[in-house]
C-alpha cells in the first residue's frame, strides 16, 4: 500500500522554527516530524511515500532524496497552498488503488495499524483515526458525527460552532475514489478545498467512512509548545515500553 504525506504546509504559526524550513522538517525529539511519519508508515507496510511538497521543497528534498529506508520517495509540488484536497489532488496520479495518508505535522503514538486493518477488510471506502477533544477545542478541527455503527455521518471542517467533540486526528486510508471527490470541492470559507468535504461528498453519494477511535495520543504540531509536548511524550514512550 502506498502512503501520501502531506508536507507543503508553511508552518507560519511554528516560527520561529519555521524560519528556514517546512514544518514537516521542525525535529522533535531530535528526528523531523516527516522522520517519524516515515518510519510509523514503513512499519505499516508502506512500500512507496508519495509527498506532497511546497514551502522551501528542496530542503526535505535534500534530506531525503529519492528514498528513505530503502523504500522510494516520490515528490509532487503544492505550488499554492489551498488546502489538504488540493494537495492532495497532485498525487492523483500516481496512486491508483487504496493508499494511506498522513498529514506531516502530526506526531502518533497510537493505533494506526487499526485503520490500515479496517480499509484492508475491503467493508470501507476510507477510514480514519477520530479523538474526543475539550469542547472549546474542536473547532480547531475537522469535527465528525457518527451513527451507532462507527460510521461517519458528516464531517464539519472548523466550524463556529462543532456539533460534536469528535475530531479527525491526521491519519486516513482512502480508495481512488476521493480523487473524484477532490475533483468536486468548491472553495471554503477560508478559501481553501478541505478535505472534510471530500469527505463528505464520498458520505453524501453512500460511500462507507469507518471512524477508528484514537488509543494512544497525538499531537497536532501547529505553535512551538506543541512541538515541546510531543517531544516529552516521545522521550516518554520507552520507559513505558520497559515498564
Amino acid at each position: 500500500m502506498k502512503a501520501v504525506v502531506l508536507a507543503a504546509g508553511e508552518g507560519t504559526r511554528l516560527r520561529p522554527l519555521t524560519e528556514d524550513k517546512p514544518k514537516g522538517m521542525v525535529e522533535v525529539d531530535d528526528e523531523p516530524i516527516l522522520t517519524h511519519c516515515f518510519d510509523q508508515l514503513i512499519e505499516l507496510g508502506a512500500d512507496e511515500l508519495v509527498v506532497v511538497v511546497g514551502y522551501l521543497k528542496e530542503v526535505i528534498i535534500d534530506h531525503y532524496g529519492d528514498e528513505y529506508e530503502g523504500v522510494p520517495i516520490t515528490y509532487t509540488h503544492q505550488r499554492e497552498q489551498n488546502g489538504l484536497a488540493h494537495a492532495l489532488l497532485t498525487v492523483e496520479e500516481y496512486v491508483d488503488d487504496d493508499f494511506m495518508l498522513i498529514l506531516a505535522d502530526n506526531v502518533f503514538d497510537a493505533n494506526l495499524e487499526n485503520v490500515v486493518r479496517r480499509q484492508r477488510e475491503d467493508r470501507a471506502d476510507a477510514a480514519f483515526l477520530v479523538e474526543e477533544v475539550d469542547w472549546e477545542d474542536a473547532s480547531r478541527y475537522g469535527v465528525c458525527d457518527t451513527n451507532k455503527y462507527g460510521e461517519i455521518t458528516d464531517v464539519v471542517e472548523k466550524p463556529d460552532d462543532p456539533p460534536s467533540n469528535l475530531v479527525m486526528t491526521g491519519f486516513y486510508t482512502f480508495t481512488p475514489a476521493i480523487f473524484h471527490a477532490c475533483h468536486l470541492v468548491q472553495p471554503s470559507n477560508r478559501g481553501e478545498y478541505e478535505i472534510s468535504e471530500a469527505i463528505d461528498l464520498l458520505i453524501q453519494s453512500g460511500r462507507t467512512i469507518d471512524a477508528i477511535g484514537l488509543e494512544g495520543w497525538r499531537i497536532d504540531v501547529g505553535y512551538p509548545e506543541d512541538r515541546d509536548e510531543a517531544e516529552e511524550l516521545l522521550q516518554d514512550v520507552p520507559a513505558e515500553i520497559d515498564a
